[in-house]
């Protein structure tokens, strides 16, 4: 079985684990990861980059070295490296816990209870909620759905898709570090900036594939690309901007402006100025569009690595890897004959070679 079914099959098993399971609620393995990360933290941490360089290559290196280590041990195995994918994929990616929270903000706002929906949004989002009302509440919500789509999601299945099992773990060990130090604190402006681009560079394509599916499955897709091209570079992020200012136009809502985080205010600019404001039945709307972008990911991460699987392509023109069709009405050399019996011997070792490891 190819590494690219591997990830099919494991990622489909891993995102139906997290729709039917969740997240644990003790011993998830991405507070396991961040426990060891702030124990190297406090060892190591200095008002310094290159102190916080050393703590990004540990952590995040000592995560890719762990899966790429987990996946070679149960490389003979088909069904032993499909289920290990799939318990990866379950580990790294938080669609239900990001819908469930999302809506129990939604709730307490439906009903009212601002402060029970103030207390919950911490949850989702590190704004300072007693300086939010209700509207202001619901354009956080649906602003944090949008950006963990591709953060706790999208991002995760591309790089799976690339690099199996270790470009699971390391994308979601990045992302950890970046929401762990990667802030603009005085304590991380400096220990924190290398976790903060290298978490820039690894969310670039999982982000750009969210504004893309967000525009093909939301409502709008005219609007969620005109709001991307005219307003996600305004965004401070390089990452969240393309993904607000889709869903803010695939929505049909407004999102960005003023808020603000520990006690700093931040005057962001407004992504999608033509839309309307925020109405807290736009969480469930949100909610919704996120997971439809799950799916879509899934399916066009596991599209992508089949077409690629050279496998696939010989079964589709009936050829071995390798070697060529005659020419019609074409009549092989003595030398011809020599050279193609030598290829087909060597495609022959070459198989065994790759059954060998794969099965």
């Amino acid at each position: 079985m190819g590494a690219d079914r591997v990830f099919a099959y494991g990622a489909t098993a891993g995102l139906l684990g997290d729709l039917l399971l969740g997240d644990p609620r003790r011993g998830h393995p991405v507070a396991v990861f961040g426990r060891a990360a702030g124990a190297v933290e406090r060892v190591l941490w200095r008002d310094h980059r290159g102190w916080g360089a050393l703590h990004t290559a540990l952590c995040a290196g000592g995560a890719v070295a762990l899966g790429a280590v987990a996946a070679r041990a149960v490389r003979p195995s088909p069904v032993a490296t499909v289920l290990l994918t799939g318990a990866a994929t379950w580990a790294v990616v938080g669609g239900t816990s990001l819908a469930r929270e999302a809506r129990a903000v939604g709730r307490a706002l439906e009903a009212g209870d601002v402060e029970a929906a103030r207390a919950r949004l911490p949850h989702l989002c590190g704004r300072d909620p007693q300086a939010l009302d209700a509207d202001g509440i619901a354009r956080a919500v649906v602003e944090s759905v949008a950006e963990n789509t591709s953060d706790a999601v999208v991002g995760a299945l591309v790089w799976g898709a690339v690099a199996g099992v270790p470009g699971l773990v390391g994308f979601r060990a990045v992302n950890t570090l970046d929401a762990m130090v990667g802030h603009r604190s005085p304590r991380y402006r400096r220990y924190g900036w290398a976790s903060a681009r290298l978490d820039d560079v690894a969310g670039w394509p999982g982000a750009r594939l969210t504004a893309a599916l967000a525009a093909v499955a939301g409502g709008d897709p005219r609007g969620a690309v005109r709001a991307w091209r005219a307003d996600a570079a305004k965004h401070p992020s390089p990452n969240a901007g393309p993904v607000e200012a889709s869903f803010a136009g695939a929505l049909g809502v407004r999102l960005g402006g003023t808020l603000s985080y520990g006690g700093r205010v931040e005057h962001r600019p407004v992504l999608n100025p033509t839309g309307r404001a925020v109405r807290v039945s736009d969480i469930e709307r949100a909610v919704r569009l996120s997971r439809r972008v799950s799916w879509l990911a899934l399916a066009t991460c596991a599209t992508a690595g089949l077409l690629r699987d050279p496998r696939t392509t010989s079964r589709d023109t009936g050829t071995t890897p390798g070697t060529t069709r005659p020419a019609p009405g074409s009549r092989p050399t003595a030398a011809g004959t020599r050279r193609a019996a030598l290829g087909g011997r060597r495609t022959l070792l070459t198989l065994r070679r790759t059954k060998g490891r794969t099965s």
